[in-house]
């Protein structure tokens, strides 16, 4: 396993941070500047009002109070305010998107950044949201898929012709292409279907799992990717280590390195750290936190 250094990233905390733009600039430079690897953003596009929706609270911890920037947009307005950390949806709900806009708007965010932009893509889980944005929420599946191999060739060809049960391009294609061809897409997951699909046609899994499944979810997932006859080492897994959200618990500094170092020791990829919903309140709270965690971890240099 050729895995002996591990990227670390952080949850953009839109809920605590807000709309300013400012906040939102300050907050970005500071996690660039202490050496994160990368700022993910995830997406929620229909704020829900869960007054007569008792069982809510057991599918997410957010409502139609909790303000979500659209991440593509979000990393438009920060990609000229950002050098070097990537940016990285986690996870746009694909399936809920039009795949030939989603092509466009991702080349040239792409192109804006400079080549920084990571795609972490899934299902959802909000039906309210896919019937309020006109996609049926059954066989989102098969569509999502069929979205990623028209993506890669939008991302990738001048122009081409190909019909599909969900697409139909004719002799076109998306210009300007992107700086990366293709885009990288992670697969977010939680059902074991979603982990076969990153192995079979994801560039890693995005993972939301718990220290403790470190070792083994890494192993089964290079051994899923060699089954598909593809190199484990060029497949990764990526982790987000949740705080606070849905009675996970908040971890010190301290606690932060224990989880980093072990999925590190696992074989991860990456790991990105969710500051949202553990008592933090704006850009000083969150950006004093996170420094401890860059001391810790000593970033700047690589993490080993």
């Amino acid at each position: 396993m050729a895995h002996h250094s591990i990227d670390v990233g952080v949850t953009f905390p839109t809920v605590e941070i807000g709309t300013d733009s400012g906040a939102i600039r300050e907050f970005a430079q500071a996690v660039e500047d202490l050496g994160f690897s990368h700022l993910m953003a995830y997406d929620r596009v229909l704020a829900v009002n869960p007054v007569n929706r008792p069982d809510w609270g057991t599918i997410s911890p957010y409502t139609h109070e909790s303000p979500f920037q659209e991440p593509l947009v979000l990393f438009s307005y920060l990609a000229g305010l950002t050098r070097t950390i990537q940016l990285v949806t986690g996870v746009i709900v694909l399936p809920q998107r039009q795949t030939l806009l989603f092509a466009k708007q991702a080349a040239n965010l792409d192109n804006y950044c400079g080549g920084r932009l990571r795609l972490g893509v899934g299902l959802g889980h909000n039906a309210v949201e896919y019937e309020a944005m006109g996609v049926s929420f059954k066989g989102r599946a098969a569509r999502m898929e069929d979205q990623i191999h028209f993506l890669r060739r939008l991302w990738t060809e001048p122009w081409f012709s190909e019909t599909s049960a969900f697409h139909e391009i004719s002799e076109a294609g998306v210009c300007p292409l992107p700086i990366q061809r293709p885009i990288p897409i992670w697969i977010g997951v939680s059902a074991p279907a979603a982990v076969d699909r990153a192995a079979r046609i994801g560039d890693a899994l995005l993972c939301y799992r718990d220290v403790s499944q470190a070792k083994e979810t890494v192993s089964s997932f290079r051994a899923a990717v060699h089954n598909y006859g593809r190199d484990p080492d060029q497949i990764g897994v990526v982790n987000n280590i949740l705080q606070g959200m849905m009675g996970a618990p908040k971890y010190s500094p301290e606690e932060v390195a224990i989880c980093v170092d072990t999925w590190r020791k696992a074989g991860a990829r990456a790991v990105n750290l969710h500051t949202m919903d553990i008592g933090l309140r704006g850009v000083d709270q969150h950006v004093a936190y996170l420094r401890s965690v860059a001391h810790m971890l000593k970033l700047g240099r690589t993490v080993v």
